[in-house]
């Protein structure tokens, strides 16, 4: 099966470096995506705004933007937690647009 997601979007939240129990170096963000996409025959206005995460050398990377940037991630989803059902999107990498 497969599970990748590719998105750009404007970064509208950026936490700080942090660290997980294990050592690894983790950052939070939240994106805004707009966009129109064709759908059954027409055109959708779409907009929403994506919660992800960012581990090892890509939460590093991550570090060096800001909030106002226009980036493209690409990534998997997976739940938030084993407790929570919500989704949020796994950055393996970004870019600025």
């Amino acid at each position: 099966m497969r599970n990748q997601v590719v998105i750009s979007g404007e970064l509208i939240a950026l936490e700080g470096l942090r660290y997980t129990p294990a050592g690894v170096a983790r950052v939070a963000l939240t994106l805004r995506h707009s966009s129109q996409q064709s759908e059954a025959d027409g055109v959708r206005q779409v907009q929403c705004e994506v919660d992800a995460l960012a581990f090892a050398g890509v939460a590093e990377k991550v570090t060096r933007f800001a909030i106002g940037q226009s980036v493209k991630v690409r990534g998997f989803l997976a739940q938030r937690s084993m407790r929570s059902r919500q989704l949020v999107l796994h950055i393996n990498d970004i870019i600025l647009e």
